[in-house]
């Protein structure tokens, strides 16, 4: 028997060592989703677990790529966890349309792709074929609260 997508959301969150049952919490005067139509948009996601953000820095500086892809894994949990508070289950989703990946980058790093694959597994592991996405990755400056990669996204939902 195939495991629902819930479950299969609660069995990443163990593989990755973090829950995400709790309130995702907004720093600022923004909203966390947005929907419009059977389109959600959902605000940049940091690797921030309760109130500690758990990878800091750049990467191929003081972060290594494995670091980072775990940081956008967390990111891509938090991102699904939004959208379980606003629609109240991963049946909703039809579809993820589109995530961009933001990585906090060295000068010399290049694999802002290879840190967005951490994304990318978390997506098709937990939401099979509705998982497969177009993306963007690129390397920034600064993240917030030096956060080493954010992630945001847009999922179209079932009428």
């Amino acid at each position: 028997m195939e495991l629902s997508r819930q479950s299969r959301f609660h069995a990443v969150a163990r593989q990755i060592g973090h829950t995400f049952n709790g309130e995702i919490r907004i720093g600022g005067n923004y909203v966390s989703a947005v929907r419009n139509g059977n389109d959600l948009y959902i605000s940049g996601q940091i690797p921030r677990v309760n109130d500690t953000v758990m990878v800091t820095g750049r990467v191929g500086e003081a972060v290594t790529l494995e670091q980072a892809q775990y940081a956008a894994k967390l990111c891509t949990m938090r991102a699904l966890a939004v959208l379980i508070q606003q629609t109240g289950s991963l049946d909703h989703v039809k579809k993820v349309l589109r995530i961009n990946v933001f990585v906090n980058s060295a000068a010399d790093f290049t694999q802002q792709s290879e840190v967005a694959d951490g994304a990318s597994e978390v997506l098709y592991a937990v939401l099979g074929d509705a998982g497969a996405h177009t993306r963007t990755s690129v390397g920034v400056y600064q993240l917030p609260k030096g956060a080493s990669v954010e992630v945001d996204m847009l999922v179209a939902l079932e009428p």
